[in-house]
Order: C-alpha cells, then structure tokens, then sequence
C-alpha cells in the first residue's frame, strides 16, 4: 500500500444491497482504501467485500481484520482469492486475534504463535505451493493446494495489534500493522521504536484508525463519538503505554458503560482524551488530527464508523471536506 494513504472503514451490518453503493460513494470521493470489520456476531466480511469489488475500480478493498479461531486459514485464502479476482487485484488481508471470542467458548492457547503460523499457512496456499508445511497449529499435508488458478500469488498483508510479542512473531509476513482504536499520535514514534528493536523492515506501515465522527456542529460530533468511545476506550486505554489516565476515571467508564448508560459515560471523557482514541469534531478537526498523524509517521488513516451524525452526512462531509485536504 502507498504511504500516506487514507481509508474508510465500514461496520457489516447493512443490507447486501448497500455495500456496493458505499464503496463506489467512497471510490468516487477519492478514498484510496476501503476496509471493512469482520467483528463477532456482525456479517462475515467476504460478501460484503464481493459487493464492494464488483462496485469499484480503483480503490484497494480488503478486510481488517479476520481471526483464524473462527474461520480457518483455508477458508480465509479462499475467500481473500476470490476477493482478489473479482476486484481484478486489489484485494488485501488483515488478520488479528480477534475479540468476543469467549462469546463462543473459543480460547486460543497459543495466539501469538497461531497468527505466526496462518500468516504462512495462508500465504503457502495462495501460492498453490503442494510442498508439506511442517506446523503445530496450521499444518498442511502436501501433495495439493487451492484447486483453481489464482488471481495473484501474493497479496498485501495486514496484522491487526497492539502486542509487540505478536508484532516481533508477524512482521516478516505482513506490510502494514494496524493500531485499531487509535487516533494518539504518540503511538506511532512509539510502536517504530519498536520496530527498530525487532530487526523490522523500515518499509513496514503504521496504519491508525478509529471511531469517526465528523459534523459541521462539533460539539455534536464530540458527544456521539463519546458514546461511541465509552465502549472500547477502557480496555484500549490499558494498551497504550504513552498515556496516563486516572484508574478512577476508568472506572467510572466502565460501571456506566456495563450498565448501558452511554451518555454517562461520555462525561468521564474530556475533548483532549476524546481525541487520542477518536476522531471527532468539524471537518477542520479532523484534518488536524489526521495531519498530526501523517506528521508523526503513519503511512495510512482510516476513518471508522459511524462517520457522522448519519452516516451520509459523515461520508459526504469525509469525501468532500476532509479528504482534499490529503490530495
């Protein structure tokens, strides 16, 4: 993917019928990567993304992220193929551990070592390799592989962390790291310090994306995208070792998030903290949080949902009013 790229992200829980008018909307405004969730209890990603392919000629398409607990490296390699095809190839895979897996009694005992090992999995069946792959958690027999004539061999490859365990495992196997839940510009000298560290490639790509919320009334904008925090930034907020945030207010978010009092929630959180896990406000906000980005090293943003006060009026104000400000 080219440096300094800007996505938008969508949520899979929209009609099939949708999925292609968003992403040629989004193609149209001149995003240059469209990626969609493949969050638990939400559609599986791959129709969603069959919708967007057949829709776009342009913009890279792809899915960040799919966890290999639930839907094993075969199945991901096949659909990511077809994915690929369809788009004429511009398809590309992001795989992470995966949340809410306990929803479903999953619990993987060796996840860094499984992501490690889908990565080549995968990668050894796209390349319609027939040699054995010597694995404990995703081995392949040999002597075959996917049973059609591929697109590309290779795709780009995304790893969805935080984990600078699974970062050092993954890295030789991906082009980008994405840090979900993130607009703290911080992170990014952070996780290339750690890079350094690892023996990483310098090419390797930062990608931050988060909760987005963009309206020309950005108080507005603010107190929804502070609903919308109040879910994650307890457990996020855990995760980054660049800031420091009162325990207390933690708290506080939590018990009123658990009891599904979103709007209490919100007022725990402050603008200046708003804006290290969100990006929310005016266009002209956004531009500014996006450009702290770029200036502190991301190669990639990307603008989660729910976009707006509605999401046409978030799309078209991040098409319209956001975007140029990066072409």
């Amino acid at each position: 993917m080219s440096k300094r790229s800007v996505a938008i992200s969508f949520q899979t829980d929209k009609r099939l019928s949708e999925y292609g008018a968003l992403a040629s909307a989004a193609e149209n405004f001149g995003f240059d990567v469209i990626t969609v969730y493949n969050d638990m209890l939400f559609q599986p990603a791959w129709l969603p993304l069959m919708e967007m392919a057949r829709h776009t000629k342009r913009a890279q398409i792809g899915v960040a992220a799919v966890n290999p607990f639930t839907c094993h490296p075969i199945n991901i390699a096949g659909n990511i193929a077809l994915i690929d095809e369809a788009s004429g190839g511009r398809a590309y895979l992001g795989l992470a551990r995966g949340g809410w897996l306990d929803f479903v009694g999953v619990e993987p005992k060796q996840p860094v070592k499984a992501l490690q090992e889908a990565f080549t999995c995968i990668q050894h069946l796209l390349s319609c390799n027939t040699d054995p792959l010597v694995q404990d958690i995703y081995p392949l027999a040999g002597g075959d592989s996917l049973r059609w004539k591929l697109h590309r061999a290779h795709l780009p490859m995304l790893l969805g962390s935080w984990g600078v365990k699974t970062i050092a495992a993954c890295h030789s196997a991906v082009g980008e790291i994405k840090i979900g839940g993130s607009a703290n510009p911080a992170l990014v000298p952070y996780y290339q310090d750690q890079l350094d560290v690892i023996g990483a490639s310098s090419e390797l790509g930062i990608v931050m994306g988060a909760v987005t919320v963009v309206d020309e009334d950005g108080e507005a904008a603010r107190a929804l995208a502070k609903r919308e925090v109040a879910l994650y930034l307890p457990v996020v907020a855990e995760l980054d070792k660049t800031l420091k945030i009162d325990p207390e207010l933690i708290t506080g978010i939590k018990q009123a998030a658990a009891n599904y009092e979103f709007d209490t929630a919100g007022q725990f959180i402050s603008d200046e903290l708003l804006s290290t896990f969100a990006f929310a406000g005016t266009p002209g906000d956004i531009i500014s949080q996006t450009e702290a980005l770029f200036e502190a090293g991301a190669s990639r943003v990307e603008f989660g949902t729910p976009h707006g006060l509605t999401p046409t009026s978030g799309l078209q104000l991040l098409g319209e009013k956001v975007l140029p400000a990066f072409k």
